[in-house]
C-alpha cells in the first residue's frame, strides 16, 4: 500500500479541515433533511427550491455570468478543486467587499460545492486574517420538481465580533437567495 506524503503542514491541515467540514456537511444534510424548523445556531443556512435541474442551479453559483446575476457585481470562479472563487462587490476596490484569494476546497458537480468565505470591510480585520476562513458548502439535491440548494456556512468562532458577522451572513445569505429566486423563471 502507497503513503500519500503531504508537501507541507499546511497541506494536511488544509485536508483535515476539508474532511471535518465535510463530515459536518454530512451530518447537516442529514438533520435538515429531517422535519426540522429551527436552524442551528452557530451555522447560517439557507435553502431554495428551484425549477431548475442540478446542473443549472450548479451553474448560478460557479458560472462567472450567472454570479454576477445574482450575487456579484463582478466574478472569477474557475470550479475546480484549487480553483478560485473570487467575488468583488465594488470593481474599483477589489481587496474589500471581495472574497479576493478564495479558493475551492471540494466540488462534485452538480451535486456539491465547497469554498472558502472572507467578509468585507467591517468584519476584514479579523474574518479576512482567520486561519481557516470561514467556509461555504452548497447541495444541489434533485426534487420531484427541480432542485433543493441548500448552503451552510460555518466557521464562525466565539466572540461577540463573531457573532455579529455570523448575523450578517445570516441576513446577507437570505437576501442573496431571495435575489435568485426572482432571477430565476
Amino acid at each position: 500500500m502507497e503513503r500519500t506524503q503531504f508537501a507541507t503542514d499546511s497541506e494536511l491541515i488544509k485536508r483535515l479541515f476539508l474532511c471535518v467540514t465535510l463530515f459536518i456537511t454530512l451530518i447537516a444534510m442529514n438533520t435538515f433533511s429531517q422535519t426540522i424548523t429551527e436552524k442551528p445556531s452557530g451555522i447560517v443556512v439557507e435553502s431554495l427550491k428551484v425549477n431548475l435541474s442540478a446542473s443549472e442551479a450548479f451553474e448560478y453559483f460557479t458560472i462567472n455570468s450567472k454570479l454576477e446575476q445574482w450575487l456579484t457585481a463582478k466574478a472569477n470562479v474557475n470550479p475546480t478543486i484549487g480553483g478560485t472563487y473570487e467575488l468583488f462587490w465594488e470593481r474599483d476596490d477589489p481587496e474589500n467587499n471581495s472574497t479576493i484569494g478564495c479558493k475551492i476546497l471540494a466540488l462534485d458537480p452538480p451535486h456539491y460545492l465547497n469554498f472558502e468565505w472572507k467578509g468585507p470591510r467591517q468584519y476584514k480585520a479579523f474574518m479576512n486574517q482567520a486561519d481557516p476562513l470561514t467556509n461555504v458548502t452548497v447541495t444541489f439535491s434533485p426534487i420531484a420538481d427541480g432542485t433543493k440548494i441548500t448552503l451552510i456556512h460555518t466557521g464562525w468562532k466565539n466572540s461577540a465580533e463573531w457573532e455579529e458577522a455570523r448575523m450578517y451572513f445570516a441576513n446577507a445569505w437570505s437576501g442573496a437567495f431571495k435575489q435568485l429566486a426572482a432571477q430565476l423563471p
